[in-house]
C-alpha cells in the first residue's frame, strides 16, 4: 500500500513551492550583490507573498486526516526527508543572504560616519546610543 493520491499532491505542492523560494532567494542574494534597491523591493513582496503561501498549505496539510494516516503508516517518509533537506537549503541561504544585508548596513554606517566627521569635526556629537551624531541640523539637514 502507498500514500494517497491527495497527500501525494499536497506533498507535490510544498514541493513546488519550497524550489520557487530556493530561487527566489537565490536570486534575492544576486540583487543584494548588485545593490539595486528597487529590484530588492519587488523580490522581497514576491518572498513575502510565497511565504504566506507555503503557510497555508502548511496549515491545510496538519488538519488533513489523510495525510496524518499515510504519515502515521510511514508512507510519507522520503517525501518529509526531500522536504526537510530543501527547507534546511532555504535556511542555509536566506541565512546568508541576511549576513550580507548587516554587512551592507554596516558599510552604510561607516559611510555615514566617515561624511559626518568630514563635515565638520568640530560639530561631532554622540548619541545616547554611543553612536555618531554630526552637525549637519544646523544647516537642516538630518542624516
Amino acid at each position: 500500500m502507498s500514500a494517497s493520491a491527495q497527500s501525494k499532491e499536497l506533498f507535490a505542492q510544498q514541493f513546488a513551492q519550497l524550489q520557487e523560494l530556493e530561487q527566489i532567494i537565490a536570486d534575492e542574494k544576486l540583487v543584494l550583490q548588485q545593490h539595486q534597491p528597487d529590484a530588492l523591493l519587488e523580490i522581497s513582496n514576491k518572498k513575502n507573498t510565497l511565504l504566506v503561501a507555503i503557510q497555508t498549505l502548511d496549515q491545510q496539510i496538519s488538519v488533513n486526516q489523510g495525510f496524518a494516516q499515510d504519515k502515521a503508516a510511514g508512507f510519507l517518509t522520503q517525501e518529509l526527508a526531500d522536504i526537510e533537506e530543501l527547507l534546511k537549503r532555504c535556511q542555509q541561504k536566506n541565512h546568508v543572504n541576511g549576513q550580507i544585508i548587516a554587512q551592507s548596513q554596516l558599510a552604510v554606517e561607516r559611510m555615514k560616519t566617515s561624511l559626518l566627521e568630514s563635515h565638520n569635526k568640530t560639530s561631532i556629537t554622540y548619541d545616547s546610543k554611543g553612536k555618531k551624531n554630526g552637525g549637519l541640523s544646523s544647516i537642516g539637514l538630518k542624516a
